[in-house]
This record gives structure tokens, sequence and C-alpha cells, in this order.
């Protein structure tokens, strides 16, 4: 066997070197790409993110702008945020306003059929958890909300009020025809059946206790809580509950705030 010459072997192992050098060249010049690409990648990423935070950003300022300027119109489509419709003494809902499609949750009363599970499912499991309590009132046309705004005028006026002060007492517990949330069908009046009074004291049962710290799960407000009749123009109401859907229902309830203040900014 002849001995490879020196020459020869110098040539080798410059090869050899050669060789590896462009697989290690190619291999940084890989490495170096795919960092790069790394880079921009999650850097899109983080952009697109951001730009679908800003689209849910406006289009919840969108359906805020249209709770309050179209709410008889955004009630009776499909389109998202018709859960949010803004409903009281500045902004009146249409007269002429009705649910599109009603849902019986017992013999005499009746809720938006959009809401009427949720509705359900909170009912039963505040029944799971020993509680009796039951839906008073619900959906109420215009004519009927007259005749409840008009039998509480008339019992402040029996009590020696002049008419217009008996009217101003009345519109702070019933919502003036037109303005009364009662209308859309999404609001429903719970109590216990342990106190079936209508006052604060109905806040004080068991049942309005979880309800108030529960409700927002089912995508429900306390719509008329303490200490803010000055915002929403009604007084307090443990047992006033507004369906608002469960994103809107958990900001609501975390801050502590009213639908107006959620919707308008106040």
């Amino acid at each position: 066997m002849r001995h490879e010459s020196k020459r020869a072997r110098v040539r080798r192992i410059l090869l050899t070197g050669v060789g590896f050098g462009l697989t290690a060249g190619v291999l940084v010049t890989f490495v170096a790409a795919k960092a790069v690409i790394d880079r921009q990648m999650k850097e899109l990423t983080a952009k697109n993110t951001e730009l679908q935070q800003q689209n849910e950003e406006l289009q919840l300022q969108v359906e805020k702008t249209d709770a309050v300027e179209n709410s008889a119109e955004l009630l009776a489509g499909d389109s998202d945020g018709w859960s949010l419709a803004l409903v009281n003494e500045s902004y009146p809902l249409d007269t002429s306003y009705e649910p599109a499609q009603l849902t019986q949750i017992d013999s005499e009363r009746s809720v938006d059929s959009r809401i009427a599970e949720s509705l359900q499912k909170m009912m039963d499991d505040g029944a799971a958890e020993g509680l009796s309590m039951y839906v008073t009132s619900a959906y109420r046309s215009y004519d009927r909300q007259r005749e409840v705004f008009n039998t509480t005028m008339q019992d402040w006026i029996n009590q020696g009020y002049t008419p217009l002060n008996a009217y101003e007492e009345t519109k702070k517990s019933v919502a003036v025809p037109g303005t009364s949330e009662h209308a859309t069908g999404l609001a429903v009046d719970i109590i216990s059946t342990e106190y079936e009074e209508l006052d604060d004291r109905q806040g004080d049962t068991d049942e309005q206790k979880w309800l108030m710290e529960h409700c927002w799960e089912y995508g429900f407000i306390l719509r008329y809580p303490e200490n803010k009749a000055d915002v929403t123009g009604i007084i307090y109401e443990p047992w006033h509950y507004r369906y608002v859907g469960e994103e809107a229902a958990k900001e609501i309830t975390e801050k502590g705030i009213t639908l107006e203040e959620y919707i308008l900014g106040q």
C-alpha cells in the first residue's frame, strides 16, 4: 500500500477544513436567519394582538353608542350589544317597542327569550344552595307600566301629596312609562319568599345577598345599587336585576359601577 504523499495529505486536510467551514457557515447563517424570523414572528404576533384589542375596544364603543342612540333598534336586532341597551329617563325607549320573542317563566310573567336560559340557571343554582326566591315582575308593556305608575302615584296622592309632589315621589321608585327597563324584557324583580316586601330590608335576605354576589356569573347586575340614585335616577332597589351579558356584568360588578357609568363613563 502506497503511503499518502505529504502534499496529498495536506490537500486533504485543507479540503476537509474547508468543508467543515462551509458547513459551519451554513449553520451559523441558518441560526441567525431563524433568530431574525422568530423575532419578526413575535413582533407580528404582538402587533396582531394589539390590533385585535383595539378592534374589540372600538367595537365596544360602537355598541355603547348604539346602546343610547338606537336602543329599540339594537334590542330588536341580533347583532352584538343588544344586551347593553340603556333605558332610563334620559334615554327613553320607543313606546311601540315589544320584544320579538318572549318566553314565559310562569303563568303570569315573561322575559325576552334571549335571557330565559341564563335566568333559569341562576334561579336553579340559587335553589340548589337552599335559597327560596321567585320573580315577582318581569316584562311589562308600556300600558302595563303606565298602570303601575298611575297606581303608585295615586297612593301618594291619597296620603296627602299634591299631584306634582306625588309624581316626583313616584318616579323615584317606579320608572316613568317609556323609560322602564321592564319594557325591554331584560329586567326582572326577584324577591325572597321569606321576606316579600319591596324595601331596603329585602337586601338583607340570604337570597339577595347570594344574588348580589353571584348574579354577574349569569350575565345579570343589580341595576339600582345603594348610593347611586344620583346616577341612575332610581333609589336603591335590592330586587331589580338586569341582564347585560356576562362580560359587561363582570366588569360592572368588579368596578362597583352602574350601567350608566359603564356606557357613558359618568
